[in-house]
């Protein structure tokens, strides 16, 4: 696991958070920014995966 993959998860549950407390709270920006913060998440995330990826495939060469 690398920094992107953690600091992905991270930003991921954040967003999750703040877009559920806008709901709740009847905030479209805060939802909007909290689904934005969500996908920011999930793109840092499979950038990780994918130097994992291409770290492990280096290893095995």
């Amino acid at each position: 696991m690398n920094k992107d993959q953690v600091k992905g998860a991270l930003k991921e549950a954040a967003g999750k958070v703040q877009q559920k407390t806008g709901a709740i709270v009847g905030s479209s920006s805060q939802e909007a920014k909290g689904l934005a913060k969500k996908i920011e998440g999930k793109v840092q995330q499979k950038v990780g995966d994918a130097k994992e990826a291409l770290k492990d495939a280096r290893n095995k060469v």
